[in-house]
């Protein structure tokens, strides 16, 4: 009788998740059609910070610099205290366009002490354009590592426009090559999905705010007005924090695409684990309550249902085998926008398992003063602020 009632919950927090949350599974939240907007095209600056990124720093700067935008569109570097050639490189790849006086290649000044890394760089690169004669009416928030399909800025921007949306932000299809990016990207982006409904970001309604960090179109005046950078300083999770922010200020919008792409590799689990052990104990606000919370709620829903299925027997047996073939049935989509085989859809209890591990790695690495960890800068503290550790 326990059986049956566990396995009737965890039923229905499958059904709950399918039929009422926005219908993330479905992944259908893209910039697909036609494009939105005929012009006048506003101008653009698009700003990207970059610490040691020379690997491919030249090849998204080259993608922003061959955009078929018939607005103006400028670019700035933020080269945030690199060791490498990445200042270098950047120019190198505008000179071979011929396209110097498009780039700005800005050294970043120190980070000061309550600021993270990222959003320091950003900050002086909204510094910069702001300063310009003639300011433009949007930022490009891109990283070092995503590349623009060429049509890409155009179709964001008329969509900003047309929806009138003070933040517009593509999600880069991620890279998802090698073995582990196979197993693990799909699922980074199916929980992401169910933690923050496209659907919901998108109605101005809701209060739900999510962004992508790798592409965010954002209306300078609203930045202006929801205070800047300096508004959400400390912010691991940079990216929907300034959602949020701008949310208040007017609608936002989220989607999936295939024209704005990541090439940074995660060859090895160990590069997952690192990505996600960087944020995933910030998402939880560095609470032991809600790490406890969030492990037993994975837990409940991904890995009971494959363990009902497995030892359980009678009506609790069959109740397990539903929740599992709903949860593989619901993943299907995501995997499907991916090219990722269907069979990992009955794989997501062991995925889940993994993510799970990853964000108490994420816990632990706070510990030990290195939360937040990136490129060789640990910027998050014992106390959950932000940390200027070299």
């Amino acid at each position: 009788m326990a059986n049956d009632l566990a396995a009737s919950m965890v039923l229905a927090i499958w059904l709950y998740l399918v039929a009422a949350r926005g219908a993330f599974w479905l992944a259908r939240e893209r910039d697909d059609g036609p494009p939105l907007g005929r012009g006048p095209w506003p101008p653009i600056t698009a700003i990207v910070p970059a610490r040691n990124e020379a690997a491919s720093i030249g090849e998204a700067v080259t993608s922003l610099l061959r955009q078929d935008y018939a607005g103006s569109l400028a670019v700035i570097v933020v080269d945030d205290e690199s060791s490498d050639a990445t200042a270098q490189v950047a120019r190198d790849a505008a000179t071979a366009l011929g396209a110097t006086r498009r780039l700005t290649v800005l050294s970043g000044r120190a980070l000061p002490s309550g600021w993270t890394g990222k959003l320091w760089a950003q900050h002086q690169g909204v510094e910069l354009a702001e300063a310009a004669p003639q300011p433009p009416a949007y930022l490009l928030f891109t990283d070092a590592d995503i590349v623009y399909d060429a049509d890409a800025v155009r179709r964001l921007a008329g969509r900003a426009a047309s929806g009138g949306y003070v933040l517009s932000s593509l999600m880069a299809k991620l890279r998802c090559v090698s073995p582990a990016e196979r197993m693990f990207v799909p699922a980074f982006i199916f929980f992401f999905q169910m933690l923050y409904p496209f659907a919901f970001a998108n109605n101005p309604r809701r209060a739900t705010a999510a962004a992508a960090g790798g592409c965010m179109l954002v209306r300078r005046d609203a930045l202006r007005a929801a205070g800047g950078m300096a508004a959400i300083r400390g912010a691991l999770i940079d990216d929907c924090a300034l959602a949020k922010a701008l949310k208040a200020h007017g609608p936002i919008w989220i989607g999936l695409t295939e024209r704005v792409r990541s090439i940074r590799a995660y060859p090895a689990v160990g590069d997952i684990r690192r990505m996600v052990s960087r944020t995933a104990y910030a998402q939880l606000r560095y609470s032991p309550l809600l790490l406890a919370a969030t492990v037993l709620g994975l837990a409940v829903t991904y890995l009971a249902p494959l363990a009902l299925a497995v030892f359980a027997g009678g009506l609790a047996r069959l109740l397990g085998i539903a929740a599992w073939l709903l949860m593989a049935t619901a993943f299907q989509p995501t995997l499907l926008f991916y090219g990722v085989s269907w069979v990992w859809g009955l794989a997501l209890p062991a995925i889940a398992a993994a993510y799970m591990a990853f964000t108490v790695d994420s816990a632990y690495q706070h510990a030990r003063g290195r939360g937040g960890m990136w490129k060789g800068r640990a910027q998050a503290g014992l106390d959950g602020k932000v940390s200027d550790s070299p």
